[in-house]
């Protein structure tokens, strides 16, 4: 892979983005806004849930949170114009940064074991099993719309994830679990809600929000490189390869391509359609970082599942 490959993929990485913390932190966003007011000539915003606006002009991204009194802001009026593939980028990365600090941070998830990755691999195969169908679905209602390009997206996208649902299953049976077992009786409740996002999606008359969703789960991904990796793979039983999946959706794979592919077609749409992605940018991000409701399956009761799934 070239270095220019790499540069970008650095450039891409979750926690890049997510160290501006500053910048969509709800005490600061005020401050923040005024200091940029007298610069709006270059200025781009997006609304992405009641009173919550992303801004961003060349020197930063923010989140901005209008107050009652505040209806003659001007970034309270809808955007009408989007200006280049770096402001829409840093509008949509907004969106997800935001969701992000939305979530409370005082609930932290179980440490990573070689039975809690079992868990995350059986997410990532019921993640991935249903895209190349929901995606060419997507596809025939671009058709429908008479949006060619994102047709041709959608169609493309669903080429591109066939077989990842099969790249758990292996994962899964170099863990020496039977991996069909384990998938039918594992189904994280996370990776079904944001599938079950997806179909809605797709469903729409125009199925414009699943661009949002798979731009926000391949952005993700560039935060997972070669050292996490590693990191997962050292938790694991020596000589198992039980991390094919995760390379796949990871900034050694080609979700970085994948990006910087998704962002110039975006370019092309109207206001209203990129609005409506940054929405479910926002939207598909809160899934991703929302913990369960019904809280995190223990480990006792992982390791007791798992112990009758033990391959032959």
């Amino acid at each position: 892979m070239n270095s220019k490959s790499n540069d970008t993929k650095s450039n891409w990485r979750t926690e890049e983005l997510l160290k501006k913390s500053q910048s969509f932190s709800p005490e600061l966003s005020k401050s923040i806004s005024l200091k940029y007011l007298l610069n709006l000539a270059d200025a781009e915003w997006v609304h992405i849930a009641p009173g919550k606006v992303v801004v961003t002009n060349n020197a930063r991204t923010w989140l901005y949170q209008p107050s009652f009194h505040e209806s003659r802001d001007c970034f309270t009026q809808p955007m009408k114009y989007f200006g280049s593939t770096i402001a829409i980028r840093q509008l949509l990365d907004g969106a997800i940064a935001a969701a992000k600090f939305s979530i409370s941070s005082s609930v932290r998830p179980p440490a990573l074991t070689s039975e809690r990755w079992v868990w995350r691999l059986a997410g990532l195969y019921h993640q991935t099993h249903s895209i190349p169908q929901l995606m060419e679905k997507a596809s025939q209602g671009f058709t429908k719309v008479g949006c060619k390009n994102l047709a041709q997206w959608a169609s493309q996208k669903a080429c591109e994830e066939k077989g990842h649902d099969l790249l758990a299953l292996q994962d899964i049976q170099s863990l020496k679990y039977d991996a069909e077992e384990v998938v039918k009786t594992l189904v994280p409740p996370a990776a079904i809600a944001l599938i079950n996002y997806l179909t809605r999606s797709v469903q729409d008359l125009d199925p414009i929000d699943c661009v949002g969703y798979v731009y926000t789960m391949e952005r993700l991904a560039l935060g997972i490189d070669r050292k996490y990796i590693q990191k997962i793979e050292a938790l694991l039983p020596s000589g198992t390869s039980a991390t094919r999946c995760l390379r796949v959706h990871s900034n050694i794979g080609a979700d970085a391509e994948h990006v910087e592919e998704t962002i110039e077609m975006l370019a092309g749409l109207t206001s209203e359609k990129l609005s409506r992605i940054a929405v479910a940018c926002y939207e598909t991000a809160l899934l991703c970082f929302s913990h369960p409701n019904a809280g995190y399956i223990s480990n006792k009761e992982l390791q007791q599942i798992l112990s009758s799934l033990k391959s032959t």
